[in-house]
């Protein structure tokens, strides 16, 4: 995108939209010049009393865009920066503007997120130990950091302001937000997960919530060191996917369901074809052949709509190993299980719910959304069957996420789906508001082994809690 296109959905008025089938075509980029010149000039008029940062902070970076040459790359980050900081300190110089170091860094960090970041929130995108940031309003913004939420002492200037830094996020991913589609799911490069909410919907004013994901994924290891899930049970969980197991990752929002579907397709070998169906892209896989589709949503005129349900109907003429399907929230559920149980083996997603038990519930609720009419004992046939395991995750009280059951789908009895838990999160106290516990094996073995077994793997039965002494 070039930087003429970015500075312009930065920058004052209404942003633009992507072109929609129908829509005109748009403007040229001598018009989005003139429009944005006639902007600059306005600026000083709707701009608090001179004097004031919010007016030296403007009039500089008007100066500074009207300086930039429209056609540069922003994509090359690095070498825009070293040009507008240049540029920075020619206009502070010529102005005879004296700020002190501190306040000129401050300056020039906060311009340069507006024209290459997202304005306010790169500080925080750029913050490490912040795991969620959600902005309600312009002046109210919210951060999640090691669980907990804290208030930030972080403002936009405006509702508008906050709206042109949405219009940032979504227009580059052929996504639109206006009153007619008040709502949007979308992602930022790096792959974090966006939701923005606008009014009429929203009564605070625009809400944005960013679910942020590390830059370097997280480990098998860290997992373990952070008390997320046992060693023996990640062992367990591993030979389930390289066995060719289908399972489902299931807790609440905000429970890891992502961060722990992202480790359990690693298991995957390199040498099998994977399809990822999402809303948005957001799975970070390993392996080289990897196909990454994406929903859609409907154009301005309400067609072209791609569903998840649509993507995995045609997955299954993609030649797929195993397909991956980031959340299940709807009818898709009965095309998956479709696929589950003919021959894509190893296939995996994940789901909101309660427990273990409510998953399958939820599953057989999301079948019916699909409008067949079929008999229910049909359905849970089809899930006892489609399901091998379910491993079910909660963000405890103390604000840390762990995985608190994994329960192997056995099959039927009557019209009742039989489930055996192999390993339950064992609570032994509370501690300096810390929750104390371990993920212990039950003593049950499940009774897919011997698929395990078939597949080469071999288990000892210590992981299951066989001829070990308890440990506490």
């Amino acid at each position: 995108m070039s930087l003429l296109k970015r500075i312009e959905q930065g920058q004052g008025g209404q942003p633009s939209e992507p072109a929609q089938a129908g829509e005109a075509p748009p403007a040229s980029d001598s018009s989005r010049l003139s429009s944005l010149q006639a902007r600059r000039v306005s600026a000083p008029s709707t701009a608090p009393q001179a004097g004031t940062y919010f007016d030296l902070k403007t009039r500089v970076q008007n100066k500074l865009l009207a300086e930039l040459d429209p056609s540069m790359d922003i994509t090359r980050t690095d070498e825009v920066r070293r040009t507008i900081q240049d540029l920075f300190e020619q206009i502070l110089s010529e102005e005879n503007i004296v700020l002190s170091r501190p306040e000129r860094a401050r300056l020039f960090e906060q311009i340069a997120a507006e024209i290459l970041g997202f304005g306010p929130l790169q500080p925080l995108l750029e913050d490490e130990s912040v795991t969620e940031i959600m902005v309600n309003g312009a002046k109210n913004i919210y951060i999640e950091r090691k669980g907990k939420i804290h208030r930030v002492p972080v403002t936009f200037e405006s509702n508008e302001h906050v709206m042109r830094i949405i219009d940032r996020i979504v227009a580059p991913l052929g996504r639109r937000i206006d009153e007619s589609s008040p709502y949007v799911d979308a992602r930022l490069p790096d792959g974090s997960r966006v939701n923005a909410v606008i009014p009429p919907i929203s009564l605070v004013g625009p809400t944005l919530t960013i679910r942020k994901f590390s830059k370097n994924p997280i480990t098998i290891e860290q997992l373990i060191q952070y008390g997320s899930i046992s060693a023996e049970a990640i062992q367990f969980v591993k030979a389930a996917v390289e066995a060719r197991l289908n399972v489902i990752i299931s807790g609440g929002t905000g429970s890891g369901k992502t961060t722990l579907l992202n480790i359990l397709s690693s298991f995957i070998p390199g040498d099998e074809r994977i399809i990822t169906i999402e809303n948005a892209a957001e799975l970070q896989l390993r392996q080289d052949h990897v196909v990454t589709l994406e929903s859609r949503p409907p154009n301005i005129e309400g067609r072209g709509e791609i569903t998840i349900r649509q993507l995995v109907i045609n997955s299954l003429r993609m030649r797929p190993d195993r397909i991956i399907v980031g959340e299940i929230r709807d009818e898709a559920a009965l095309d998956m299980l479709q696929a589950m149980n003919t021959g894509h083996d190893g296939s995996m997603t994940t789901c909101h719910s309660n427990s273990p038990r409510d998953t399958l519930s939820r599953l057989e609720t999301m079948t019916m959304m699909a409008g067949m009419d079929l008999p229910v004992r049909a359905i849970r046939e089809q899930v006892a069957a489609a399901i091998d395991l379910v491993v079910h995750q909660e963000r405890i009280r103390d604000g840390s996420r762990k995985v608190v059951s994994v329960t192997e789908v056995s099959g039927m009895e009557g019209d009742v789906i039989t489930m055996t838990e192999i390993f339950a999160f064992e609570q032994t106290g509370f501690e300096n508001g810390q929750v104390i516990g371990r993920l212990r094996p039950t003593g049950l073995r499940p009774k897919f082994m011997d698929k395990i077994e078939a597949a080469g793997i071999h288990l000892p039965p210590t992981i299951f809690g066989v001829g070990e002494r308890r440990r506490y």
